[in-house]
């Protein structure tokens, strides 16, 4: 092992090929999540790291011209022929298949991984307690077929390192509107009495100051920005620095979007967020408009990798993906329907709506 500095100033702790390799057996070793070490599947030798410190950020308008790419000796890009997704491997592992729809038929391809990450939150756990995750989220989908439920296997989880961007940002917004409250009162007399509603309106306006700290947009289309926020929370705040050692016996999804594009899909994020402050601070029940002009300083960012979890199942020639926090163990996906479950519960609710029909036409 060689310890030295990257481009950026940040400790970094390379794990070589020889390091990689068992020194009892001389077979490959992968990093183990609950061992937090270099493990031997083979004969079961452990060798143990120093944790990494916490990643630190980086200047966003230093980072859209930052040369930080994976070198050609560290990792090797595996593409789908099935569903074309791309996976990043280190360069002394083989794709054997692919974690999101299950099939062997990926090829390596001559092609650089892209941008290095300067981050990344490790696993908690391992493969086999993945699958517990998903048989227990599985049990719980009432419509799924017992087929879904009862085969999930080893070979339909498989660990993958999420690419993201992370943002913070210090910001101050001016903002001018218009909002209403509802309000009823009786009109008339006799037999013109009535109710009717009417609207006041108030204009407001104002200043607002909100330092967002780590908004996460994903950076990868099949673990998209979706999938990642219905599996939060990520502690990205504790990411560590990027060490080759975590990638070992894992994949790392290659991203799809740019810092520039993900940048823009956080300012969205943090616009929504700071509309629903500004008119949290207001009682109205209808807004007529609210414009809000905002400014962003002390821009930084992290690029890392966050750990999830792919599930594949086939069912009737059609793929299913769900997905695990590699954290937290929180499940969300697709599933299979039974048509004979939703069939019954059709027929259950027209039973009980006729039933209760007769119920009334009886009494009456």
């Amino acid at each position: 092992m060689s310890e030295g500095k990257n481009e950026f100033g940040e400790e970094e702790l390379k794990v070589s090929t020889e390091s990689a390799k068992c020194s009892s057996c001389g077979a490959n070793m992968v990093y183990d999540p609950e061992r937090n070490a270099l493990y031997c599947p083979h004969c079961g030798a452990e060798r143990k790291f120093q944790d990494s410190s916490v990643a630190e950020e980086r200047d966003f308008m230093s980072g859209l011209s930052a040369d930080s790419q994976w070198k050609a000796d560290e990792t090797t890009v595996f593409r789908c022929d099935n569903c074309g997704a791309k996976v990043v491997l280190d360069k002394r592992e083989t794709a054997k298949f692919c974690p999101f729809c299950g099939t062997a038929h990926v090829e390596k391809v001559d092609e650089l991984a892209g941008l290095k990450p300067n981050g990344v939150l490790p696993f908690s756990f391992g493969a086999e307690k993945a699958l517990e995750y998903s048989k227990a989220w599985a049990r719980k989908r009432f419509f799924a077929p017992r087929k879904f439920k009862k085969h999930l296997e080893s070979k339909n989880v498989s660990g993958v390192y999420a690419p993201c961007f992370t943002f913070d940002s210090s910001t101050y917004s001016v903002y001018r509107g218009r909002i209403g409250t509802t309000h009823t009162r009786t009109v008339g007399s006799g037999k013109n009495q009535r109710t009717e509603t009417y609207v006041v309106w108030r204009n407001i306006s104002g200043s607002y100051n909100f330092k967002f700290d780590d908004v996460l947009v994903a950076s990868g289309s099949k673990i998209g920005q979706k999938e990642i926020e219905k599996i939060q929370p990520f502690d990205t705040n504790n990411a560590k620095v990027y060490q080759e050692k975590y990638l070992l016996g894992f994949m790392a999804y290659h991203y799809d979007r740019e810092l520039s594009d993900c940048w823009v899909t956080a300012k969205e994020k943090m616009d929504k967020s700071i509309r629903s402050s500004i008119l949290g601070k207001y009682s109205y029940d209808r807004v007529d408009y609210l414009n809000v002009s905002t400014s962003h300083e002390r821009v930084t960012y992290k690029y890392g990798m966050i750990p999830v979890y792919v599930g594949n199942f086939t069912f009737k020639q059609k793929l299913f993906n769900f997905f695990v926090n590699g954290n937290t163990g929180k499940t969300w996906g697709k599933y299979p329907k039974s048509f004979w479950k939703i069939l019954l519960v059709v027929l259950l609710g027209v039973a009980a709506a006729a039933g209760l029909v007769y119920l009334i036409l009886s009494g009456s």
